[in-house]
């Protein structure tokens, strides 16, 4: 069952809308507003996800132990050692 909504939107994006459908992309006004609204789920659906993924990460950082101190030059030179070892 579809149901109607009235809204308000600015000059430019009612513009778009209607270049939509006259450029035959798009049947109507209202397909191109649900497939709009199709994309802004499936973005909020990839935020919950990435959002759970470092909620993870943290869980899993502050279980791994106590905090302990890092000299951020030597960890560098580390990381170039390691890498030009790698060639």
């Amino acid at each position: 069952m579809m149901r109607t909504m009235t809204v308000s939107l600015s000059q430019q994006q009612a513009s778009r809308v209607q270049q939509a459908v006259e450029s035959g992309a798009y049947a109507s006004n209202s397909e191109v507003v649900r497939d709009a609204l199709r994309l802004w789920e499936q973005r909020e659906e990839i935020r919950a996800l990435e959002l759970a993924k470092l909620k993870r990460a943290y869980d899993e950082g502050m279980a791994s132990g106590a905090v302990r101190p890092v000299d951020a030059e030597a960890l560098l030179e580390k990381f170039k050692d390691k890498a030009l070892k790698r060639g």
